[in-house]
């Protein structure tokens, strides 16, 4: 072997031994992350103040501010103002994840990042397999649910306030009987945001079929029918995405 195919051997066999170089705010941020992440800073618990913070990590308060920033859009901080307020750790669990997904969602709605449409299409793709694992995974304490949010449909108008709230029930309650908790989170945080009930004008003939709609959706379940309970819901929700498209293109006229 020349001295050539030495030197080209021995760098190709070299260690590595550098990583990335990461600014302040990131390095502040990866270690509050991994803190919180590690139990080491509980849920609900206030971290140091801004000055404090800045002190431990001999950094100035506005990179502070930034890894601070960074943690909340994450869903891993909230911050509460005023006098007793401060930077709190979120609880981490699949309810937060709802929650901030639902924020993300609802701020690209307002922006008009995405459109309701595709909103309302994702959400289809994420409640037709959760009806199909309700129908396998219920128990008789959640039919029992679905009965009494259907009783409570069926004796109230269509211009009731509470109608939105019901429908809302109705499919988040379905979607935590799947026994996936990251669906669940999904699609609650989906439907809040994409509820056509919310937006429909909803006529008495809308009502009742919204409701026979349900009421199918529920015999599916009820009989431990996925495949079943997959075309019910399907059909509901193509239903309303339908029927909110005709009343929006009417308006445009």
């Amino acid at each position: 072997m020349d001295i050539d195919d030495a030197i080209s051997n021995g760098a190709s066999q070299s260690r590595i031994i550098g990583q990335k170089v990461l600014r302040p705010r990131q390095q502040v941020e990866e270690l509050l992350r991994k803190a919180i992440l590690s139990g080491q800073v509980r849920a609900t618990e206030r971290l140091p103040a801004e000055t404090e913070l800045a002190r431990q990590f001999s950094v100035s308060r506005p990179t502070i501010r930034e890894a601070l920033s960074a943690l909340e859009s994450q869903g891993l901080i909230f911050k509460v103002p005023g006098a007793g307020g401060g930077s709190f750790v979120q609880t981490v669990d699949h309810h937060a994840l709802g929650q901030v997904v639902q924020e993300s969602m609802h701020n690209l709605l307002s922006l008009g990042s995405v459109s309701f449409a595709e909103v309302s299409m994702v959400r289809q793709y994420l409640e037709v397999p959760a009806v199909a694992l309700a129908a396998i995974n219920r128990t008789d304490d959640d039919l029992e649910e679905l009965d009494t949010i259907m009783e409570e449909q069926r004796t109230r108008s269509v211009d009731d306030p509470m109608i939105a709230d019901l429908d809302a029930r109705f499919h988040i309650a379905i979607a935590r009987m799947s026994g996936n908790r990251i669906l669940a989170s999904l699609v609650y945080a989906l439907h809040s945001e994409s509820e056509p009930v919310s937006y429909l004008d909803l006529s008495p003939d809308v009502g009742r079929e919204t409701f026979a709609q349900h009421r199918s959706i529920v015999k599916a379940i009820a009989a431990g029918d996925p495949l079943a309970g997959e075309v019910a819901i399907a059909e509901h929700l193509t239903y309303l995405r339908e029927h909110l498209k005709a009343r929006e293109e009417a308006q445009r006229v």
